[in-house]
């Protein structure tokens, strides 16, 4: 049977089943190929969903089975002492739910468009390498004009750069209602300065109102980021269901979910407007100066800079991965949606995993290292799966390189909060951005010329290489942290009094 349609003496409308061995490198890989006759003469294959169902059924399992562990891990997360504590401070609690409810529209916002960026310009008939230029454009913006944020930041006030945030951001996604490059192009620039004050102003603010207005202890930091992540993951996985209803099963289309996300910022700036308080950082230096300043803070104090090297590589890796992840497991046609929703519960179970870890006496800088060294181990494995062709080892990895992702929010929050002079704060976190955004832009585009790093393989190599020095780097920074620091007067169990009680 299966000669006679090799031969084209099968007749139409036949259906032929024959089992096919493929070779790829030195993996033999076994699946049944049904073949339809559509003429006498011609026909095609179609591969049988052999491959692609155990694919499925294992994202599907491991989605079901991580949203279990992430749910009871979030249980014992929440009665570790510090949450307890803290949950108990009706003022705590009410200052922390006025952070969190413009925060999460922000992120929210930001997460309902990332799902549909490559696909809105693809819609509009871009080439790759057009979209590739669009992304570098993004990237390079955060690193020319978003360092200046945090200063403007730091002498103007946070409030007004939150503000301004929700302006800019609510323009950025107008723009992509345009076909023209141009305007495309213009929303890119505004977008990566809009990530940057999302990613610095925010956090300076709460801090600074944290520690100087409220008088909170600084152990309590860590609650709140580690909630912060958690929630983040939620967030994201809800986003996702939101934009594909909008776009696909709604039918409006991949520039619906740049629509929807207007709204939750305009919520959010009204909100930042009636009820966030001013404040500030170093007000008495020009624009100029405190950028200098800032960068003088990181060069010339090994603690500051140390905490910086381990951020920018750690999540220079983080941004290579999330344009990696795709074509690496899209041989087996998963569910991309299943995938990213996976990754987003690791980063929950991460994050609960900090909470319990914190409770158990480990510190937050070791935390730290051991999230780096997750990352390391998962890159690893990814050198070897994706030359192996190892779809299933490289998704377990990524799992893995998730839930390390989980516990490194919570931990570098923290510890940028306790070694970040204030004055300085929003414009230091900028500054560490740099690097980032300038390894990542450089990834992408020897990646797409096909230059030096020609393969996923060796992409995967050079980020372990990246981490293995992040944990060299992570080492000494735990020295010299912990060296440097002062016990707190009070246990967990001995929480002061905030000035809101006395």
């Amino acid at each position: 049977m299966w000669q006679r349609v090799k031969e084209g003496r099968a007749v139409a409308g036949e259906v032929v089943w024959h089992t096919a061995v493929a070779r790829h490198n030195w993996c033999r890989l076994r699946e049944v190929v049904v073949v339809v006759v559509t003429e006498t003469v011609d026909y095609f294959i179609v591969p049988q969903i052999g491959k692609v169902v155990i694919m499925e059924a294992l994202i599907y399992g491991s989605f079901t089975v991580l949203a279990l562990v992430a749910l009871v891990f979030h249980v014992f997360a929440m009665k570790t002492k510090s949450q307890i504590s803290s949950a108990n401070n009706p003022h705590f609690k009410r200052f922390q739910h006025s952070f969190f409810l413009v925060y999460f529209m922000a992120l929210f916002s930001d997460w309902l468009q990332g799902p549909y960026v490559y696909k809105l310009y693809q819609h509009y008939g871009y080439a790759s390498n057009q979209i590739a230029l669009l992304y570098v454009v993004g990237f390079a913006s955060s690193v020319v004009f978003g360092t200046t944020t945090g200063p403007l930041a730091d002498r103007f006030g946070r409030k007004k750069m939150a503000l301004t945030f929700c302006v800019m951001y609510s323009f950025c996604c107008l723009t992509k209602l345009s076909s023209q490059f141009f305007w495309l192009f213009l929303g890119r620039v505004f977008g990566g300065i809009s990530t940057s004050m999302l990613f610095s102003t925010f956090e300076s603010w709460y801090v600074y109102e944290h520690t100087e207005t409220h008088d909170f202890p600084s152990e309590w930091l860590t609650v709140t980021f580690s909630k912060a992540t958690f929630w983040n993951g939620v967030l994201a996985i809800n986003a996702g269901v939101f934009s594909n209803i909008f776009a696909e099963s709604l039918g409006y289309g991949p520039v619906s979910p740049f629509m929807l996300s207007i709204p939750f910022l305009v919520m959010a700036g009204l909100i930042i407007l009636k009820t966030w308080k001013e404040n500030y950082g170093n007000q008495s230096l020009n624009l100029r100066r405190s950028c200098m300043d800032g960068l003088r803070s990181i060069l010339f104090n090994e603690t500051i800079l140390y905490l910086g090297i381990v951020q920018s590589l750690f999540e220079a890796n983080m941004y290579i991965f999330v344009f990696q992840w795709t074509p690496v497991l899209g041989g087996a046609n998963p569910p991309l949606g299943m995938v990213f929703a996976s990754f987003m519960v690791c980063i929950m179970i991460g994050s609960s995993l900090y909470s319990i870890m914190l409770a158990k006496k480990f510190t937050s800088e070791q935390l730290l290292v051991f999230a780096v060294m997750l990352a390391t181990i998962a890159m690893t494995i990814c050198i070897y799966s994706t030359g192996g062709g190892y779809l299933y080892l490289s998704f377990l990895a990524f799992l893995i390189l998730e839930v390390g992702v989980g516990m490194y929010f919570p931990a570098i929050g923290y510890l940028r909060s306790q070694v970040i002079p204030e004055e300085l704060r929003a414009g230091i976190m900028n500054w560490f951005r740099v690097p980032t955004n300038i390894i990542t832009c450089a990834s992408l585009l020897l990646v797409h010329n096909n230059t030096i790093i020609s393969s996923t393989q060796a992409m995967f190599t050079v980020c372990t290489v990246m981490l293995l020095v992040a944990i060299i780097i992570s080492l000494r920074f735990v020295r010299l942290f912990s060296s440097n620091k002062t016990p707190l007067p009070q246990s967990e169990d001995q929480v002061p009094l905030t000035k809101a009680e006395l």
